[in-house]
Order: C-alpha cells, then structure tokens, then sequence
C-alpha cells in the first residue's frame, strides 16, 4: 500500500491565493493594509531563514511587512520597549517574535507582553485561555495548519479516533485543542506514556510534533492512517552530507499509512501561510470587522 502524499507546498500556496484577495479587499473596500511585524534578536540560522521566508510572502501577499533585527546582545527591558512600542502602532496588526531568544532574555515576558489582539502566533496566554476555553481568538499557527492538512484526506475530524504525540505548548497542547473543537476523540501522547507504539496504532489521524528523527515507525501507524509530520530535524546522511528528516521514518510508513505529509514540504509551508491569515484576522478583528474564516477555525459545540 503506497500513501497519497500530502502536497503542503500547493494547499500553503492556495491558502496564501485567499489571504492575498482578503488583503485586497479590505485595502479597496476599507482603506486598511494588513501589517505583520517581525522581530528577530541575534543571528540564529535557522532563525533568519525563517524570518526571510515570512517577510518575502508577506510582501508576496500585498501587506505591509515590519521587520525589526536586534543584536544578539539586547536586553530584555529593550525589547519590551520595541514591543510597546508595535502595540501601540496603528500600522501594525500582527506581531512575531521569533524564538529562540538568547538566554538573557526570558521568552515568557515577552509572549505575554505582546498585545493578544495582535498575538499572531497565538503564544500569548489570554489566546492560550481563549482557545482552551472555545472562545475566538488567535491560535498558533503549526496547529492550524495541521488541521488543514488532515482535512484535506478527512473534510470532517468529527468523531475520528487521533493521537497527537508531543505536548508542548506551541504544537502539541494547541492542537489537541483545536481537534477538540473539531469534535475529534483525542490523545496527547509523549515521552512518559506507556506502550506509545500501541497508543498511535489506534489513531485514525496522528499527529508526530516532538523533535526526534524518524520516531515513527511503520508498525506505530494504523494501515490507512492520515499521518501528518510535525517535526524537522537536522541529521547526517550519507557521505556525511546533511539532511532534513521528520519525526516520522517517512519512507517505510508511506507503505502503510493512508496518506501522509513530507518533510520538507508539508507543514512547513503552511505554517507561514498560517501566519499571514492570522494576520488578516487580526486587522478585521482590530478594525470591528467580520473575519475571514480561511477554513481554520470550526466552530465549537464541546459536550
């Protein structure tokens, strides 16, 4: 049995078509320019491949792109006054601040001073609560992805048995929560849980999002599952030339599994994509405005 492979590049790409028509409705119609601010402190690798990515599709998508890049050096009272400073800027709708940040500063102050209203990665606590809690707001855009990703195999999640293996709370607890919303039956799985290869062969739906290459096997995985592959991990192939692997050995479960995303190539493209539609929702949300649904969030009906 071959997987049908989860193209996250063209569904990013169509994602990105609606967010680009939303921008330019809502310049024509309502005089207003979505504007995504970026800030990047030092000069991690990965970290300014990243940002690039996110500025060239921002600008790509006809809104106005902020970028801020700060020394590696700076403390964290300078960057709570930056962020003071795009919280109050009229101009600018979405803030990003790209993480890690340098051991001196602490990533939870900053998080948390960032205004929820233009939290577009959805770290905040006040959108962390919000989406607990099924209410509107901001969620992280790695998640939202991945349930567009699966609806792509599965229109709807409701009722469907999925495992999510990684509970950390940029993927793992947001999304569990958005598959809660989406009537799914959910198990968050993790480095503690007792006979995990048994715990993902029941999932109709697994989520792998923990950092480790290629944890998944074939006989972790339902025949027929939808996988979908969180992770992006750095290894050493042959001839010691580097790589890019997931969290899920992509070649033997492709033989089993029902579909299944690459890495690269899958969620990678659309959490960027993500971004920019959490985005437009803010400009709408900050402006009064109805906000485009882009498909991401359902609406919730817990019991």
């Amino acid at each position: 049995m071959t997987a049908k492979i989860i193209d996250g590049k063209a569904i990013a790409a169509d994602l990105r078509g609606k967010v680009a028509d939303a921008v330019h409705r809502l310049s024509r119609d309502r005089g207003i320019t979505p504007g995504l601010a970026v800030v990047l402190v030092g000069n991690n690798p990965a970290s300014e491949s990243y940002v690039a990515s996110k500025i060239k599709m921002t600008a790509g998508s006809g809104m106005r792109s902020f970028d801020h890049r700060l020394p590696k050096e700076t403390s964290g009272a300078e960057l709570l006054g930056l962020i003071a400073r795009l919280n109050a800027d009229p101009t600018v709708h979405g803030i990003l601040v790209q993480l890690p940040l340098p051991s001196q500063i602490d990533a939870h102050k900053i998080i948390a001073a960032v205004d929820p209203a233009k939290d577009v990665d959805g770290f905040n606590p006040v959108n962390a609560g919000r989406l607990s809690a099924g209410l509107p707001g901001l969620a992280p855009c790695t998640p939202l992805g991945c349930i567009l990703l699966a609806k792509t195999v599965q229109p709807s999640l409701q009722g469907l048995e999925t495992v999510v293996i990684g509970r950390s709370n940029i993927v793992g607890k947001p999304l569990a929560q958005l598959l809660l919303a989406e009537n799914a039956t959910v198990t968050v799985a993790h480095s503690k849980t007792r006979e995990l290869p048994a715990v993902c062969r029941r999932a109709d739906v697994l989520f792998a999002a923990v950092g480790r290459p290629e944890l998944v096997r074939h006989d972790w995985v339902k025949p027929g599952a939808t996988v979908i592959d969180v992770g992006v991990n750095r290894v050493t192939g042959a001839a010691g030339r580097p790589r890019i692997v997931g969290d899920v050995a992509f070649t033997e479960v492709a033989q089993i599994a029902g579909a299944i995303t690459p890495v690269p190539g899958g969620a990678g493209p659309m959490t960027i994509a993500c971004l920019l539609a959490n985005t437009v929702r803010a400009a709408c949300a900050i402006a009064g405005l109805r906000e485009p649904a882009f498909g991401q969030r359902p609406s919730d009906d817990r019991e």
